[in-house]
């Protein structure tokens, strides 16, 4: 049987593409494959592609050889059996891997200048954690041309204690990634691990948990609405399709909803395209932590096996992510991505007093979802699909905060338990959405809301009106939000009319967002050149995926959103690829301490004139029921 163009490769064409990259170019044990996924068609292949027809399904691998430090691109023809294509990319880092850190982690305990450092502290090395991180780039000739870590260290209390509690401020060992050696120890001095253990698991408070919390059942005996075909839902007129990459992530594919028996296009392709964490202490040993989440680890190598009942609740199904690990090995992450129904209060609501009638619509929205762990934090990355068109997007926030000893002082960060200090930080998710509203020509406008001024069309001072202008140029789309004039973009389709003659669209809302405070000329600015607006536009362009370019790791920056808007190619009624950057403002309390409690971040799209009327005017009453 054929598959969808789109459908993430099996096990067996995982499988088949490593062994043909070993086959045909020699690729050793020396050898390292920090990705292997689909190689995703043309996007104009996939429009015109008819079910049950066949099509190459090909695999795209990056792969790193660690004997010369050398990373390459492959194309892998499974229809063919053939590589079809090879290159080199000279100077480029790839991601850093799970199993590369575990290496790294063994390399550094074992170094005697380490031992040495951790004995004179007064600690005991089997108590010892190392956490090896990208390091970055900050312009240091020394470190140009090698694959490096800097990792952080902490102490265990017990063999199951919270060690992120217990930082060894200052001691820093630097790996070269390629050979597992220590290169250098960065030891600032003797700082007093904090005290306290900063307990949060169920071992340490079982003794201690609430008792009087009745149990809360979400049951659907008659299962759920959705159908699934493969990595293809339809629920609730909405269909799309589903993916899984290594880097972003799940992905979502042809989304459309059905309207009077026509599925209508919205978007093509969506996904949270890159993540950057820039932290706000200036000292140095602080001042090189920031991270690319997905250019230089992967949300996608490190998410979560779900479990029933806790990350996701109701009838549930879920997806597998078919992944390697850097050796080329199959490695499956089993209920990757969940997906389930979630009631959502009311839907819509009036009562005619006149005729004692009231008529009511509960809300229910189809949920898809996955958790990754980066270290010390985790995200939960939620799509919500409503049954009035509307689409969320949301990140859940939790897991640990980054801790630093006290120290002699804590002015960029928060005092959270005795001598740990919390650090300030920020949150930055870039979104890749490839809009496709109603057919692929759209068109960009940014809409603001404008008071009249006081004269003969407003005497009162009370009018108001909404101003949309054109972004017509990719200079002209890098825009900033701005809540106070009630700023939101939309995507129209000027060649679809709805009855009333307006153009069909759907707006972007933004909800919460900040700015970054990191410095315009700091280096983490010129990696996540992104961050310097909130809102970008560029044309469809098959190699444009990721708002910092293709490799971030180690990167001098000026990649990705920057470097192609130069051009500021035309936007006006063509396909267009909408990037919205938001992001999360952290002050760490003390109620964030020893593991957070959700935050929450997002944006929502809702249909502006796509749909003639409120497309949920057909969802059936509720049974009511009366306790």
């Amino acid at each position: 049987m054929a598959l969808h163009p789109l459908e993430p490769l099996t096990i067996s064409e995982v499988e088949t593409a490593v062994a043909l990259v070993r086959q045909q170019k020699d690729v050793g044990d020396g050898w390292r494959f920090p990705v292997v996924t689909l190689k995703e068609p043309h996007k104009n292949t996939v429009l015109a592609y008819q079910p049950g027809s066949w099509c190459d399904r090909q695999a795209f691998l990056v792969l790193l050889d660690n004997h010369t430090g050398n990373t390459y691109e492959a194309v892998v023809s499974l229809i063919q059996q053939q590589v079809i294509s090879w290159t080199h990319l000279p100077d480029i880092q790839p991601n850093i891997m799970a199993d590369e850190l575990e290496d790294c982690e063994a390399a550094v305990r074992a170094n005697p200048d380490f031992q040495s450092a951790v004995a004179r502290r007064g600690l005991e090395l089997d108590q010892v954690v190392v956490d090896p991180w990208a390091i970055g780039n900050f312009g240091f000739a020394e470190e140009a041309g090698q694959r490096l870590s800097r990792c952080l260290c902490y102490v265990r209390t017990t063999p199951e204690s919270n060690f992120y509690s217990r930082a060894i401020d200052g001691l820093v060992p630097v790996v070269d990634l390629n050979t597992m050696t220590v290169l250098r120890i960065e030891d600032v001095g003797d700082v007093p691990v904090p005290p306290e253990p900063g307990e949060y698991a169920q071992q340490f408070w079982q003794d201690q948990f609430r008792q009087d919390l009745k149990p809360l059942t979400i049951t659907q005996p008659d299962g759920p609405s959705f159908e699934i075909e493969g990595h293809q839902i339809r629920w609730q007129r909405w269909q799309m399709r589903i993916g899984f990459t290594p880097r972003e992530g799940l992905v979502l594919y042809q989304v459309g909803y059905e309207d009077q028996g026509r599925l209508r296009s919205i978007l093509y392709r969506a996904s949270m395209a890159e993540m950057v964490v820039p932290y706000g202490d200036p000292r140095p040993q602080h001042f090189r932590k920031n991270a690319f989440d997905l250019g230089e680890h992967g949300v996608g190598m490190l998410a979560n096996s779900l479990t029933n009942g806790c990350d996701c609740l109701g009838d549930i199904r879920y997806f597998d992510a078919v992944l390697t690990d850097s050796r080329g090995e199959v490695a499956v992450t089993q209920n990757a991505v969940c997906l389930h129904e979630e009631d959502f209060g009311v839907l819509w609501k009036h009562t005619d007093w006149r005729r004692d009638q009231v008529d009511v619509r509960r809300s229910r929205r189809l949920v898809l979802s996955f958790f990754t762990t980066v270290d010390n934090y985790e995200y939960g990355f939620y799509w919500y699909f409503y049954q009035d068109g509307t689409i969320q997007y949301e990140v859940k926030l939790t897991g640990i905060l980054l801790a630093a000893a006290l120290a002699d002082q804590g002015k960029y960060g928060t005092l959270v338990a005795p001598e740990v200090n919390a650090l300030n930080h920020q949150h930055f998710f870039a979104m890749r959405l490839d809009f496709d509203v109603d057919g692929c020509d759209n068109q960009v406008y940014e809409v603001n809301s404008v008071a009249e001024p006081i004269g003969p069309e407003n005497p009162y001072g009370n009018g108001w009106y909404a101003e949309a202008t054109l972004l017509g140029t990719e200079q002209a789309a890098q825009r900033p939000i701005d809540p106070l004039g009630g700023r939101y973009w939309k995507v129209v389709n000027p060649q679809v009319l709805n009855r009333l003659g307006q153009p069909v669209g759907f707006k972007l809302m933004p909800g919460d967002n900040v700015r970054p405070f990191a410095h315009p000329d700091a280096p983490i600015r010129k990696r996540a050149g992104f961050l310097d607006h909130h809102l970008w536009v560029t044309p469809y362009h098959p190699d444009e995926n990721f708002p910092a370019g293709p490799y971030p790791n180690q990167h001098p920056g000026g990649d990705g959103l920057p470097k192609w808007t130069q051009g500021d190619r035309n936007l006006d009624n063509t396909d267009i690829v909408l990037w919205y950057v938001f992001g999360h403002h952290h002050i760490p309390r003390p109620e964030d301490w020893p593991v957070m409690p959700m935050a929450y971040s997002g944006f929502t799209l809702k249909p502006v004139g796509f749909f003639d009327q409120n497309p949920a005017l057909d969802v059936p009453p509720s049974v009511p029921k009366c306790h």
